[in-house]
């Protein structure tokens, strides 16, 4: 039997998944509605990483919203920062800080700013948006733990374009010395980034071949099918780590006339748009 975080009732794995995806539509409308009322944010890279997020916030992850900081708690490193809204929701939603916060969206005083500032958001536990960073971040708190004897597990999310950053490699590579068996990598592989397609700009196959030649267990997965990711992070725990989850996903995913269009990286939606948009997702949005 499984649970819905925040929920004590037992489910059918069925359920999980339907419940899932009903949470995942609902935070697709709380991003888009988040980057309408800031007149700027990322669309794209959000909507694309939002199953993925969704089950880390609402089944895998162990985290205490009441105690953010909790010694014990998983570590989550959004590395592609930008696509912060999404994360923004999911952490309102699980009771993280209140949802009049979604609300602010890069205000000046707001906890929420364009990309995740660990001293104002409850809930974020390093700054990114320096791309880059974030794999880097994570293998240093994994190894972390050796040392201070608290067992958590640390997940990153990665961008395709982010991936070709040398930093990046810098840190599989250590981590495939190392070996922390409780770091977790995911490359949300849309296959564009903010000047194109990243075949164009700088292609990253064979990616597969390439993480196992630095030593990371390797899977692929549909990285919108809710069933698919909650086997990918089964496997996670399975194997252990270093091991990555290459998730083969769509920009803009959910709202038809930005899936797969550039443009949808960092533009803000029209009145018109923002509404066409929201009645995709709230007509085709959720299975529950």
């Amino acid at each position: 039997m499984y649970y819905f975080k925040g929920e004590k009732t037992t489910l059918t794995r069925q359920k999980l998944v339907c419940k899932l995806e009903n949470q995942a539509n609902q935070l697709r409308q709380d991003s888009l509605k988040m980057i309408y009322r800031a007149g700027k944010g990322h669309p794209g890279g959000a909507f694309s990483a939002t199953e993925i997020v969704t089950a880390l916030y609402f089944s895998v992850m162990k985290i205490e919203p009441a105690k953010p900081k909790w010694p014990e708690r998983d570590r989550f490193i959004l590395s592609k920062g930008h696509a912060c809204p999404v994360w923004y929701a999911a952490l309102a939603r699980r009771g993280f800080f209140e949802l009049s916060h979604l609300d602010t969206l890069r205000q000046t005083h707001s906890i929420l700013q364009g990309h995740p500032v660990m001293t104002k958001t409850p809930g974020v536990d390093i700054n990114t948006g320096s791309l880059g960073n974030g794999l880097s971040l994570g293998l240093g708190m994994a190894l972390a733990s050796r040392n201070n004897g608290f067992k958590y597990n640390v997940y990153v999310i990665l961008g395709d374009g982010e991936i070709q950053e040398g930093m990046v490699w810098e840190a599989a590579m250590a981590a495939g010395h190392f070996r922390p068996a409780n770091l977790f990598a995911v490359v949300d592989y849309n296959g564009l980034q903010n000047d194109g397609f990243v075949k164009d700009i700088l292609g990253l196959e064979p990616l597969v071949d390439k993480w196992r030649a630095f030593g990371w267990n390797v899977k692929e997965i549909d990285g919108h099918n809710m069933n698919e990711i909650l086997n990918g992070f089964e496997w996670l725990q399975k194997v252990g780590g270093p091991a990555v989850i290459i998730a083969h996903t769509v920009k803009g995913k959910g709202v038809s006339f930005m899936e797969n269009i550039v443009e949808w990286h960092g533009k803000t939606p029209t009145k018109e748009e923002f509404e066409l948009a929201m009645e995709e997702l709230i007509v085709g949005g959720g299975n529950g």
